[in-house]
């Protein structure tokens, strides 16, 4: 029963991180405007999030790898509205 909880704690962890860049992405394709984004913060926490998939797949934990997977899916979607809507600006 508790490796179960543990699991289920993992899991809804890995589902709440994974995906909770939509609504960002959301955002800037519906305004056409990516203002208010950190271009440095969202490469360090891709760069964070690549990490955690290569440690996952060291590991062979399928959770890490799919909700790292997914997280980092988002990131670059968000990178390439933020290239996009971007004024030109410096970092």
């Amino acid at each position: 029963m508790e490796k179960a909880l543990w699991h289920g704690i993992g899991t809804l962890a890995a589902c709440l991180t994974s995906f909770s860049f939509i609504p960002q992405i959301i955002k800037v394709a519906k305004n056409h405007s990516s203002g208010d984004l950190s271009l440095v913060t969202l490469l360090q926490l891709s760069t964070g999030v690549l990490l955690w998939m290569v440690y996952g797949i060291y590991r062979k934990d399928y959770i890490i790898i799919i909700a790292n997977g997914f997280t980092l899916a988002s990131l670059v979607i968000l990178l390439l509205l933020y290239s996009k809507y971007s004024s030109k600006k410096a970092i």
